[in-house]
């Protein structure tokens, strides 16, 4: 049995609340199959993919721990990071793959499960999995049972990129203890398996509309009915991973602790039924999907003993009363001692030698000892077994066939034992399902609870979802910052992009530190949470469903695969003007910045331009800049408005507050640059070139050159004195 990556079932060297992902990707070059699947919990799934961009970006979300390709692959390079491991190009073959798939599901088609002839690559990676399984993992193999296909379109598309520049699962740098990730803060679920389903709604937030309320009702119910969440939360804090523990049993590597804990936590589902059933009407459809497993309570419940009874004493893991001939065998061996005794006080009687006393030894078993003054007492009927320096020691028939019961008793007892658990196990690998079924139930309830719990916690809204290509957030907040901040309250700031009153793109300008970038992490962070299902960090908020998020932010270069800063944009920046639809957002932030003034300026113009005009893209935009010259573009694009940092004057200096509003800003380079430490003379001649209001282009050359200068040396610049302002107005 080999152990890799994606196969690994000790606990110990799992995450509880990830899952560990084997997955398998399938293609002819052009269409894609992907399937994964986690053999501790059962999970199983497969889709098809039209294109490598789908492809790359469905295993961005499923993050697997382990990846299966044919030998010859040679589709778009795999995540830098994956491992990968090369399987033989037979396997990937789909008429073998579907030829495995029925035998392992002892099936005749395979439709019921979603794979026709249209989703042969899916079926390929599927059939892929069961092949490495059964070679390298057969037991791992038999736990799943089950197979379901999904259509990738059905949910928004995050890629890794962006899964990593919104910080949804981890921070991207050393201030995680400070400013934890999203999961971080939305997760307040009790169970393993809540936790994992939270990762999965983040990673595949949903496109239909109603799913989207029906997961809000749930929220919102639990929301309301405070005490009954209080009491769901206790219930499921005793509550321990009923789909790992069940796929233990049905491997027989649990252990009797953990089939104990199994037995309690399915016992737990009787009192959470009971609390749906206050709402019965309105929760019909999660009892319905909620059984209670009695099956397996009552056999756990009958067989394991409890284990502060039976195994801090005599070890017992089966309790009495469960098999007629296991209590036989103990009862045999617990009254051995008395029956001992009672041939040692009969034989004292019987011979007149008050010192006769049995005892036993591994080596020579049970026996009677004599002292020698006694020994012409001892009786004819007497076997001498071992002489002593000061006794002998005897046997007799009596003894030998005592020892005989005992014997054969200790080695019958230690295999019934053994095999009644493994029937036990066996029991209840056969009610896996159903167990499945529950755990999937009560990982809504614990998700949607954990949901709640943060909402009124932090005074989020739940959001109106519509279709239409509209994004309205009055008040919003970044739900990450706002837990950090304990000095000063989050500056709330609205969005509002979309529909026949607001603009399809706003552009944002500012100097570092002023909250742009957070300003616009924030929105995309709201559309995510809405599309979970969760109420969001605002006031209130409209949210058009949005069928991808596009980040370009971020400051950084590809070393290992040559590329530079500003080919890492471009690289980047080509990806979103290809993908991008209607139905999109966009967050820019500082685009060009990587190479130089002009340059950059050029591109930005030309990307918003297209944004703007190509009447396949014309995405919800979010574009903050340093490039205080685009904002002209406002009197040249109908759909696009201008938007910047605030300014007040607060004791004497100029403060960014945080805050975004509508007119537009002017640039502050020359006094970053004299608080970033430039040479006097470098900023005293670019004062009085600004001073010049009739070299209007030459103002703006050394703006630009100013502006380059701080974004080499990273200025940031959060507070001006009301002195340069007033110097430059001058």
């Amino acid at each position: 049995m080999n152990v890799t990556p994606g196969t690994i079932l000790e606990p110990g060297l799992l995450i509880g609340k990830s899952n560990n992902f084997l997955a398998a990707l399938a293609t002819d070059g052009k269409r894609f199959g992907l399937a994964y699947a986690d053999v501790t919990t059962g999970q199983f799934a497969a889709t098809e993919l039209p294109n490598a961009i789908h492809a790359l970006a469905e295993i961005g979300r499923t993050a697997p721990a382990e990846i299966l390709v044919a030998q010859n692959y040679a589709g778009p390079d795999l995540p830098s990071d994956a491992f990968v491991t090369r399987r033989p190009e037979a396997e990937f073959q789909p008429p073998r793959a579907r030829r495995l798939l029925l035998q392992h599901f002892h099936a005749r088609t395979l439709e019921p499960m979603g794979l026709t002839e249209r989703s042969s690559h899916a079926a390929a990676a599927a059939g892929a999995i069961i092949a490495y399984l059964q070679e390298t993992q057969i037991d791992a193999a038999e736990q799943l049972s089950r197979l379901s296909t999904y259509q990738a379109s059905l949910f928004m598309t995050l890629d890794a990129p962006t899964l990593r520049s919104l910080e949804v699962f981890e921070r991207n740098d050393s201030a995680a203890a400070e400013y934890p990730s999203l999961l971080a803060t939305l997760d307040r679920t009790r169970t393993d398996m809540g936790g994992r389903m939270l990762r999965r709604w983040l990673r595949q937030p949903l496109l239909n509309v109603s799913e989207i309320v029906r997961r809000q009702e749930l929220v919102d119910w639990l929301f309301r009915e405070r005490r009954t969440r209080i009491d769901l939360t206790v219930a499921l804090g005793e509550m321990s991973d009923l789909e790992r523990l069940s796929g233990r049993a049905r491997a027989k590597t649990i252990t009797p602790r953990e089939m104990l804990a199994l037995g309690r936590s399915l016992e737990l589902i009787e009192n959470i039924r009971a609390l749906l059933q206050r709402d019965a009407a309105r929760l019909q459809p999660l009892l319905a999907s909620l059984p209670a497993c009695r099956a397996s309570v009552d056999l756990i419940g009958r067989a394991i003993a409890e284990e502060d009874i039976g195994w801090s004493k005599q070890k017992e893991i089966i309790k009495e009363g469960f098999s007629e001939e296991l209590d036989r065998l103990r009862a045999l061996l617990r009254d051995g001692k008395k029956f001992l005794a009672e041939i040692e006080q009969r034989e004292r009687t019987r011979t007149g030698i008050k010192s006769l006393r049995v005892g036993y030894n591994k080596v020579f078993g049970y026996y009677i000892e004599i002292t020698k003054p006694n020994l012409h007492l001892v009786p004819a009927s007497y076997t001498r077994k071992q002489t002593l320096t000061q006794a002998e020691r005897f046997i007799t028939l009596e003894l030998k066939e005592h020892e005989s019961l005992v014997v054969n008793a200790e080695g019958r007892l230690a295999e019934l034992e053994a095999s009644l658990f493994r029937q036990v196990c066996e029991q209840v690998g056969r009610e896996r399902e159903e167990i499945l079924i529950a755990a999937q139930t009560i990982a809504l309830l614990d998700t949607a609870s954990s949901l709640a719990e943060v909402a009124e916690d932090n005074a989020y809204v739940r959001p109106v979802v519509v279709e239409e290509p509209v994004l309205i957030i009055r008040e919003g907040r970044h739900p990450v910052i706002e837990r950090a901040l304990k000095d000063a309250p989050f500056v709330a700031n609205d969005v509002s992009l979309g529909g026949d009153d607001a603009p399809q793109i706003a552009l944002v300008t500012g100097p570092n530190m002023s909250g742009k970038s957070t300003f616009l992490r924030q929105a995309a962070i709201i559309v995510l949470m809405a599309q979970i299902g969760s109420f969001v960090p605002a006031a209130e908020a409209r949210i058009g469903v949005c069928d991808r998020i596009f980040t370009r932010a971020g400051l950084y270069d590809r070393i290992g695969r040559g590329e530079s800063t500003f080919m890492t944009e471009m690289i980047e920046t080509a990806n979103i003007l290809h993908h991008a639809t209607p139905g999109s957002l966009i967050l820019m932030d500082e685009l060009g910045r990587g190479t130089s003034t002009y340059d950059g300026l050029a591109v930005a113009r030309s990307v918003l331009e297209y944004i703007h005009n190509h009447p396949g893209v014309r995405s919800r935009t979010l574009f903050a800049t340093h490039y205080h010259e685009l904002a002209e573009l406002e009197e040249l694009l109908p759909r696009l408005k201008n938007f910047c940092v605030e300014i007040r004057e607060q004791n004497g200096e100029l403060v960014f507050l945080h805050r975004i509003r509508r007119k537009a800003e002017r640039s502050y380079g020359v006094y970053a640059a004299r608080l970033a430490g430039l040479p006097r003379p470098v900023v005293k001649r670019a004062e009085e070139l600004l001073g010049h209001e009739a070299r209007g282009s030459t103002r703006k050359i050394l703006t630009r050159i100013l502006m380059a200068h701080l974004r080499a040396s990273r200025v940031c610049c959060t507070r001006l004195t009301l002195t340069h302002f007033r110097r430059l107005r001058r």
